[in-house]
């Protein structure tokens, strides 16, 4: 089975923040795919179901971001995974909006989230899917910036994106990492 895990932060506050675009992304592939989070145990908002034929976990860690590591860590414990099974999909400032980038391990990268994990699982080496969201101008600070909403002129890249976001856990599933990185990292979604 494969975990899929969307970041964020719980709350309606936050829910359409850029920091927000991992969870986003996963209710995108959960409804595309009718696959229900009904459950809100594990710290974590999780349901299970297929894409492709492929038994799959999709989850959004309730713990706030910089504690994401340890529902990731109740979810991989509870359901006897290991982080090869784990794919992880977050919001990346170093990315303008509208590029995404998939890795197969790899450091945070500044990510709180991504530190939790790695820190939690005591290993860098799982799958990822950076979403860009674009750097603030000087007048913000990150810390502020990332719990902004996208701009309205923003708003149909955010869309597109995660609509591929959508089909490149698909190909993940269906065909493997490396295929889905030479796929969908050369993408560039402009206004």
């Amino acid at each position: 089975m494969n975990l899929i895990v969307g970041l964020g932060n719980p709350g309606h506050g936050y829910a359409q923040t850029r920091h927000n675009i991992g969870f986003q992304s996963v209710d995108a592939i959960s409804s595309k795919n009718k696959i229900q989070l009904p459950h809100t145990d594990l710290l974590c908002q999780w349901g299970k179901g297929f894409i492709n034929r492929k038994e799959v976990l999709l989850a959004k860690p309730q713990t706030y971001m910089n504690l994401s590591g340890r529902a990731i860590l109740a979810l991989i414990s509870s359901f006897h995974l290991s982080q090869e099974d784990l794919f992880v999909i977050y919001d990346d400032m170093d990315l303008p909006l509208g590029r995404l980038r998939i890795r197969e391990g790899g450091g945070s990268g500044g990510h709180r989230g991504m530190e939790s994990i790695i820190q939690c699982l005591e290993t860098s080496h799982f799958p990822r899917l950076r979403i860009g969201i674009g750097r603030p101008d000087d007048s913000q600070n990150s810390k502020e910036y990332v719990l902004t909403k996208f701009l309205k002129k923003e708003q149909p890249i955010a869309a597109k994106i995660i609509e591929i976001v959508t089909q490149c856990i698909e190909t993940v599933l269906v065909q493997g990492t490396l295929e889905a990185m030479n796929k969908f990292n050369n993408v560039n979604i402009e206004e």
